[in-house]
């Protein structure tokens, strides 16, 4: 990026400070030892065009809506219009969850996020002994498509985005969409939104796996085939760093264990014989916004980069929109604190401007009492007007990559593409992501004991718990999920249960079971099955049956 003569300069110059910077530090030393990112990238004082004489701007940076995507997969990102503002909302019932929706939809929200509960999570009806105790209490409960048509009650499913952030059972609750949309008038292609659909995931840091990982894959390229064909603007995965982040992962692992998941999806669509283009537009990426904020806004840069080159070169796509990394993000829940809880809301902010500083397609901002209960409607409703102020008030987003350019931010975004690189070729080595489940946890769990050490040692400030303490009231206003949730969920699914032909739900679990068996795609089957009220445990019962479940090996 710069000529020889002009680094000489350049070198010569910083030569001469860098012995003013030695004068200055002896009279007034600096607050660490050594500054370091969370990835452990050593932060120099200064950066210049030294930092990037290796630099390619056109193989590097390029432009935006251009190959390899650096600075943004649209040419004028926030200009045309601004991020998916998406809160995430589920608890309780359908009916309760729905007024959520509907309260968010009337505040400026345009898009939907719904949480669903542990049982549904897992595949098993609000009916069963493991339900128990669980029913509604992190998501909403959904056990059939009487559930579906309550949750959406008064929301035209054709003219909203919907994301659902459900793994092992995706493919029955994204039947169970599309059920309730026709009933609603609408078509498959009429449709959008997005599915988590993320096992692999589920399998490194979360647990709401069902199957072993051979079947799980086999679903999710029956449902990056039946989309393909079916429902043509449904986003068929949102492969999650989220989580791997909140597990303890660094920024650069949170890249390179989040592509390399998708690089096994690829792989895995490809062997069960799709065409990479005529699935990879519609893949869709989550990732964490966490506090180190300019590490943050390198990171989703970084990601762009790689993603593009992974696709175009290792998988040979030939169309641009395969080459796109397209992602949601979410700020950092662990980042919040249930001490003086109100300083979350500061948290969050500078969180999801790091997010809309790196490019992001849609954004959920966390609640400041999420550390203490599921939010309640004024924390939701700050959490909303906190993206809206950085839409619409404060200038960011009327320039595409306002921080390209800068010495530190490209320097710090070539650190963690080459970090996350050596990653994923150690992945590669070890057999791919399925088989490198337990490598990635192992680092993972060495990243969360390095930093709840250094916030343990006091080397890592967060407020309100290792410094600035002060005695605090109790919070007040908290939601409390009603405990008699369970039980009418169970009463209305028993009622829905012996209004039904039963002879006809068999029939449909038979046809489910043989699909399982062949090599038959499983969705139409699992939308045939949810049109007769078939409940998600049931089919999720027979799947269980037919490929038995997958058993978590313990790494320390």
């Amino acid at each position: 990026m710069f000529k020889q003569d002009q680094l000489d300069k350049i070198a010569a110059k910083k030569e001469k400070w860098a012995a003013k910077l030695e004068a200055t530090v002896k009279k007034r030393p600096e607050r660490e030892a050594q500054f370091a990112t969370d990835s452990g990238f050593v932060i120099d004082t200064v950066y210049t065009p030294l930092n990037l004489k290796e630099m390619d701007y056109d193989a590097d940076l390029g432009l935006p809506g251009e190959f390899p995507y650096t600075r943004g997969v649209q040419p004028n990102v926030y200009r045309g219009r601004l991020w998916t503002m998406r809160q995430y909302a589920g608890f309780g019932s359908a009916e309760e969850t729905n007024a959520r929706f509907r309260y968010l939809l009337e505040q400026g929200q345009t898009g939907l996020s719904c949480a669903f509960d542990l049982p549904t999570q897992i595949g098993y009806d609000s009916d069963h002994p493991l339900a128990r105790g669980e029913i509604g209490k992190v998501g909403v409960a959904i056990d059939s498509l009487a559930d579906m048509e309550v949750l959406f009650d008064q929301i035209p499913l054709g003219k909203v985005s919907t994301s659902m952030t459900i793994n092992a059972p995706a493919g029955v609750l994204l039947a169970m969409y599309i059920a309730c949309a026709e009933k609603q008038g609408f078509t498959k292609a009429q449709i959008n939104g997005t599915i988590q659909n993320d096992v692999i995931k589920e399998y490194i840091c979360r647990g709401t796996y069902i199957l072993p990982p051979e079947p799980s894959m086999r679903l999710i390229s029956n449902i990056f085939e039946f989309c393909a064909k079916e429902v043509p603007t449904w986003n068929t995965i949102s492969i999650s760093g989220y989580h791997i982040r909140e597990a303890g992962a660094t920024a650069a692992q949170e890249i390179a264990f989040t592509l390399a998941d998708g690089i096994a999806y690829v792989d895995a669509a490809i062997k069960s014989g799709l065409d990479v283009d005529s699935f990879a537009g519609r893949l869709s990426f989550f990732f964490n916004a966490h506090l180190n904020f300019l590490e943050e806004v390198a990171k989703f840069r970084a990601a762009r980069r790689i993603w593009a080159k992974v696709m175009r070169n290792r998988f040979g796509a030939k169309d641009p929109r395969s080459w796109t990394l397209r992602f949601h993000t979410q700020t950092a829940g662990v980042s919040l604190t249930a001490q003086q809880p109100m300083v979350n809301i500061m948290r969050t902010a500078f969180e999801a401007l790091s997010a809309v500083l790196g490019g992001t397609q849609s954004l959920h901002t966390n609640s400041y009492d999420e550390a203490l209960a599921l939010p309640c409607d004024e924390s939701v409703m700050i959490a909303l007007r906190t993206q809206q102020v950085i839409g619409y008030e404060i200038g960011v987003c009327d320039v595409v990559d306002p921080l390209g350019g800068s010495y530190y931010i490209e320097a710090l975004t070539n650190a963690l593409e080459e970090k996350a690189m050596e990653y994923i070729a150690k992945i590669d080595a070890l057999g791919g992501a399925v088989k490198a489940i337990e490598y990635m946890q192992k680092e993972i769990h060495n990243s969360a004991y390095q930093y709840q050490l250094a916030i343990d040692n006091k080397k890592k400030t967060v407020i309100g718990v290792n410094r600035f303490q002060m005695k605090e009231k109790p919070v007040e206003g908290l939601l409390k999920v009603d405990l008699s949730v369970g039980e009418r969920q169970v009463e209305k699914l028993k009622k829905m249960k012996a209004g039904r032909d039963q002879a006809v739900v068999e029939a449909k679990l038979k046809a489910v079971r043989e699909a399982a068996l062949s090599d038959t795609n499983l969705m139409p089957v699992f939308i045939d099955a949810v049109k007769e009220y078939v409940t998600l445990g049931e089919i999720c019962g027979v799947l269980r049956d037919v490929f038995g479940e997958y058993k978590q090996q313990i790494v320390f």
